[in-house]
């Protein structure tokens, strides 16, 4: 029996993932059927969920949720998730299976952080994405290179890396 290594296009095709705004692939998976009420008496599911896959040298860049997000390993090589705190705190957690490299299996993306993600080893990153309260695209907010330049000019590299021109 031959055992066929997965591919980055084999969880694309199988996943009918498709290319997301803020870079890699992505493809709504689950979407909790309990609602909240957020911010008033706006109406949300409780959490949604995503498959999101990342190649050598791709990026997911900076942007900010109203909710949290958990991130989780699904397959590939490690991913690191890149997080700016409100207080100003540069964070990369790498999201693996490589405990004694430091690599962790989950990862917490609190509320208000700006956030974005990098492949930065040979082959591919299939992670799940999970939001509470759920995914809105309202309150998904993208940034432009020079606004976090001017606000965070020791961070020049990484926000390089993680931002469109």
């Amino acid at each position: 029996m031959t055992i066929r290594m997965k591919t980055a296009q084999y969880y694309i095709d199988k996943l009918e993932m498709e290319p997301h705004v803020e870079g890699g692939y992505f493809k709504e998976c689950l979407l909790g059927e309990d609602t909240i009420a957020v911010r008033g008496d706006a109406k949300r599911n409780l959490w949604s969920s995503i498959y999101f896959l990342l190649q050598k040298d791709e990026v997911s860049h900076f942007h900010r949720l109203e909710s949290d997000e958990v991130w989780y390993f699904h397959d590939g090589s490690a991913l690191t998730i890149y997080m700016i705190s409100p207080e100003g705190e540069l964070l990369a957690p790498k999201l693996g299976l490589n405990l004694e490299k430091g690599e962790v299996p989950q990862i917490l993306v609190p509320k208000g952080y700006i956030f974005g993600s990098a492949k930065e080893e040979e082959g591919y990153s299939l992670v799940g994405c999970m939001v509470a309260p759920g995914f809105r695209y309202e309150e998904f907010y993208l940034y432009e290179r020079q606004e976090l330049l001017h606000k965070y000019p020791k961070y020049k590299d990484v926000i390089e890396k993680l931002t469109r021109n």
